[in-house]
């Protein structure tokens, strides 16, 4: 095991229920729920766990307030960029960009989740970067 590994990102939302719907249908994963208040979208790399509200006072008072992201991307690695947006165009009314190929040599497109996180699906172009994520 290395020393450390990134294994899971949490969000906490008011709306769980909502969320959750929203993330099974973008990723395609269905979530296995812990508890009422805790589910988790698991891919072959990392997961994405989904908090209500009430998991907060678990941890303190004021910790962590929900629909206030403004600094932090969610990526997901997709087989087909143009084929998922497609399909996420009728899932969010927020596509902050359609399918665009960076200059870093990922085609990106980035969307919001209901609580306005920052969404971005992507699939390497570029030979330099299929040969990063191979």
């Amino acid at each position: 095991m290395e020393n450390m590994s990134l294994v899971s990102l949490r969000i906490i939302t008011a709306e769980i229920k909502q969320l959750v719907h929203f993330f099974e249908r973008a990723t395609g994963v269905t979530a296995k729920w812990l508890t009422d208040d805790f589910a988790e979208i698991a891919t072959s790399s990392s997961t994405l766990a989904i908090g209500s509200t009430r998991t907060l006072a678990l941890f303190g008072e004021g910790v962590a307030q929900p629909a206030a992201n403004k600094s932090v991307i969610i990526e997901f690695l997709v087989k087909n960029v143009d084929d998922d947006y497609e399909r996420i165009k009728d899932l969010t009314s927020e596509i902050v960009q359609k399918p665009t190929t960076m200059p870093w040599g990922n085609r990106s497109l980035l969307f919001r989740d209901p609580d306005g996180n920052l969404i971005n699906f992507f699939t390497p172009s570029t030979p330099d970067a299929i040969k990063k994520f191979a």
